[in-house]
């Protein structure tokens, strides 16, 4: 089942948590790739010196301040796409939660095509992999995630044991600890 938009319409933090285990699901071709989701990171406005929207809407980070549920694409050095989902909740004009990792589960032949990989465990494991592996490109941003189409999250796996950290490639808020994880030999 789809996830809904009051999901997402809570702390940024807590969405980031309580996405791990969910399905992503991608429809390329009319073929169904799906992964569960292992790591998330949050990024929220203002209060998080890390975030695309600690200073001002920008063309580039606009996502972030829309509708929670959506898709926020953005592309980095130069080579890669991330996805992040818009979460927040009142309190914050703008939040997301990058996809960092998931757990590949059906289409492995098309996303090992799309990756020119065929080990499983170096997959997904990272923004910019798990992107390539599902065709997400800058196409992408916006879309709604909340609704059955060509990319959305529906729920997944029950969660034992979450995993915290500093976030991975930032040099500032890194006294947050919004980096969360699940250990993948825990379930699969």
């Amino acid at each position: 089942m789809v996830l809904h938009r009051d999901f997402f319409q809570r702390d940024t933090v807590l969405v980031a948590k309580d996405l791990l285990g969910k399905k992503l699901i991608r429809k390329i071709n009319n073929k169904k790739c799906t992964g569960i989701i292992i790591e998330t990171e949050a990024y929220r406005a203002s209060d998080d010196p890390a975030s695309h929207a600690r200073i001002r809407k920008t063309k580039r980070n606009r996502m972030m301040f829309e509708e929670v549920g959506h898709a926020y694409v953005y592309f980095t050095y130069g080579m890669y796409h991330c996805l992040n989902v818009v979460a927040r909740n009142k309190k914050f004009n703008a939040g997301a939660v990058l996809v960092r990792g998931v757990y590949p589960q059906l289409g492995l032949d098309m996303m090992s095509k799309l990756r020119n990989n065929t080990k499983i465990q170096n997959l997904t494991n990272g923004p910019g992999k798990l992107t390539q592996a599902l065709d997400i490109t800058l196409q992408d941003n916006g879309n709604d995630l909340t609704k059955y189409s060509s990319l959305y999250i529906a729920n997944g796996i029950k969660i034992k044991k979450i995993h915290k950290k500093t976030r991975i490639g930032i040099s500032r808020g890194t006294d947050k600890k919004w980096n969360f994880s699940i250990d993948p030999h825990d379930y699969f």
